[in-house]
């Protein structure tokens, strides 16, 4: 019979770990006596970070004293106590490979159902004293798991862990654990668990975004964005065969190969980074027909954009740009449902590439072109999207001017696109929208609709993800601090920062860290794949193998270092 062994609570504290400071709830107590457990917590427990730990779906996480006594012999460690791995249940029994998701315990007076395994971050590092521990509970298996409450009651160290009910399709934690994270990905299984109702929201979406991974794409699109593979590496050199004018800000660029061959099919949706001179590379969305044998981009110009301002004010037709090859995976996806593109200003160029390749199919889908502009002299294509909305049976248009000139008369409406205008648009709920322009617009625009059907497409540095940190001072990325680096180059190119890699680095990210550029991450250690970015020129070579590896051209900084000379899309 199972039971359990100790009732573990914790409020949130702050830690200083590598001289930050971090807010976590891993550290967790013993209980005496009697806890109240509830729909969301136990009385006396709390989490730092409500993004990754406790709600509905995670409000009891289990460890078992089995994996206590692997992990003493694997670690050779012999200070554990009960909490050790930040768990409110240790159990003696109930093995994350004989677990099924979906299956129901009572425990004292409480009713449980697991949910999902334990999805690990740097913080159990932290409490371990071992930065691998989020790769090794993985690696071996032993994530641990979460509860949902069903009926709230007291529970006690000491009281019997009865088995109520079966989870249907009998996957079990570490089946389930292992599907997202390690290598393997098989399609009939995940099928299987996106069968269980018990399946957190999470996790299922996780697991549909892998069955609806491109089969061409590489990586793991349950962890991170995914795309086909590069057409080519690093950068090679193309032709300028016209430049156009778009709007009053914003110039068209088209690029071909110097020999007249075809260049590789972009999707719809995706950019091209330049290196225009020694030290300048930037990115920018294709704007064009993506079958196209050339490419198009188009730049708006800013007022202090060194970038734009070259390709605006010394690029020539004849002149020859280091490309590399088409990148992202803000991509249109193929289906029937509805469509909505959305645009402000020069965030047009990546959803009109989408209105091209929609137009190129002769789609029947219901489409809304929804754009936004100043007036009519900064609306960029307005001629081209109404060529190829004309040849869409079920295409709209509503045009948005903040600012409107006396003569303009092609807009619907005088202001700025908000959730209450567009709700007056009646647009259909199950639609996939495609959204780019300004950020306070696609923060603003994107509450107008359900979650996980909103696409959005970043200008310049993406948002950082520093999970229980509290973001620092805003600081244009800087060189680090100390002497200079004498090792290879390190580009992060959304951030305008090209540094010299130190002697004594130890990775990409914390070389990132040290410069103010902004980064995603959790694990730190190759998991969970927040800090995968796109290695757009070089080689890396890695200091701990990723669990699983990312995409063909893309890099996980957190455990990377450069071979030479690297250029990166941060």
């Amino acid at each position: 019979m199972a039971m359990l062994r100790s009732v573990n609570v914790g409020l949130p504290k702050d830690v200083v770990w590598r001289g930050r400071t971090v807010h976590t709830g891993v550290w967790k107590s013993p209980v005496d006596g009697a806890a109240m457990v509830r729909r969301l917590n136990i009385d006396g427990d709390g989490q730092g970070d409500l993004g990754g730990h406790g709600g509905e779906q995670r409000a009891v996480f289990v460890y078992q004293l089995e994996s206590y006594e692997y992990w003493r012999e694997f670690l050779g460690r012999d200070d554990f106590e009960f909490g050790q791995f930040g768990e409110n249940f240790t159990v003696d029994g109930l093995a994350d490979d004989e677990v099924h998701i979906g299956d129901r315990y009572r425990i004292g007076a409480a009713l449980f159902e697991v949910t999902q395994p334990r999805v690990t971050c740097y913080r159990v590092g932290i409490r371990m004293n071992e930065p691998r521990m989020p790769a090794l509970l993985v690696q071996h298996r032993r994530p641990g798991f979460y509860f949902r409450v069903l009926e709230e009651g007291e529970v006690r160290a000491g009281d019997e862990i009865v088995k109520v009910a079966d989870g249907p399709e009998g996957l079990t934690v570490s089946e389930v654990d292992g599907l997202l994270y390690l290598p393997g990905h098989d399609r009939a299984t995940i099928e299987r668990a996106l069968r269980i109702p018990a399946l957190s929201p999470g996790w299922q979406g996780s697991f549909r975004a892998m069955l609806d991974q491109p089969e061409s794409a590489g990586g793991n699109a349950g962890l991170a964005g995914a795309a086909p593979p590069p057409a080519w590496a690093g950068f090679r050199a193309l032709r300028v065969t016209a430049i156009e004018r778009e709007s009053s800000t914003i110039t068209s660029v088209r690029l071909a190969d110097p020999d007249g061959v075809p260049l590789p099919a972009a999707l719809a949706g995706q950019f091209l980074t330049v290196r225009l001179r020694s030290g300048l590379v930037r990115s920018y969305s294709l704007s064009g027909r993506p079958g196209d044998a050339a490419y198009r981009i188009s730049v708006k110009r800013e007022p202090h954009g060194v970038g734009s301002e070259y390709l605006h004010t010394h690029l020539r037709a004849g002149d020859t740009v280091d490309v590399a090859a088409p990148r992202g995976s803000f991509v249109l996806a193929p289906g029937s449902s509805p469509v909505v593109l959305i645009s402000g200003g020069v965030g047009a160029t990546p959803v009109l590439a989408m209105l091209h390749a929609l137009a190129e199919q002769r789609s029947t889908r219901r489409i809304w072109w929804v754009q936004a502009a100043r007036n009519g002299d900064e609306r960029p294509f307005a001629a081209e999207a109404a060529a190829l909305l004309a040849q869409l049976p079920q295409a709209r248009s509503y045009v948005c001017y903040s600012r409107p000139r006396p003569q303009d008369t092609d807009y619907d409406v005088t202001g700025h696109l908000t959730p209450a205008l567009l709700r007056t648009l009646d647009l259909p709920p199950d639609a996939d929208v495609y959204l780019c322009g300004p950020t306070a617009m696609e923060e603003a625009v994107a509450a107008a609709f359900p979650a996980g059907k909103v696409h959005t497409e970043v200008f310049g540095a993406r948002a950082a993800l520093t999970p229980g940190i509290s973001a620092k001072p805003s600081r244009p990325p800087h060189a680090p601090d100390g002497e200079p680096g004498t090792g290879p180059s390190v580009s992060f190119v959304r951030s305008d920062l090209t540094v010299p890699w130190p002697g004594d680095g130890t990775s990409l990210l914390e070389l990132a860290e040290a410069c103010d550029v902004p980064v995603r991450w959790s694990c730190r250690v190759g998991v969970c794949h927040n800090c995968e970015s796109g290695l757009l020129s070089g080689e890396v070579t890695y200091t701990t193998d990723p669990v699983d590896p990312p995409a063909e051209g893309n890099v996980l900084i957190c455990s990377s270092r450069p071979r030479g000379d690297i250029v990166l899309d941060l």
